[in-house]
């Protein structure tokens, strides 16, 4: 499984992002997590960087909506608790890790 960070200089919330990421490959020996700042547009387009910070599963964003546009901007993801977060909660990582697993 290929797993890569985008995310723009400074972005806030992509240490946040690691951290979970972190937490959701306990037990996931030999996962490596590439990661890539994304300075432009043109860039994020090349990459489907859909806001800052996103993570690509085998070359996917699957936490996408489905339409969404690249973006430089800072990225939003729903918690289980309906909030808005910077990064994806550990358990919907679990999740989307478990679905590219499958």
């Amino acid at each position: 499984m290929e797993l890569t960070v985008l995310a723009v200089p400074g972005c806030p919330n992509a240490p946040v992002l690691e951290q979970r990421l972190a937490e959701a490959l306990v037990g996931r020996p030999g996962v490596t997590v590439q990661r890539r700042v994304i300075a432009d547009l043109p860039e994020a387009a090349r990459w489907e960087m859909h806001g800052s910070p996103t993570l690509l599963v085998n070359g996917h964003d699957l936490f996408a909506a489905p339409g969404a546009a690249p973006a430089v901007a800072c990225r939003l993801y729903r918690g289980q608790d309906g909030r808005l977060e910077g990064a994806p909660t550990v358990k919907a990582l679990c999740q989307v890790l478990e679905q590219a697993d499958g």
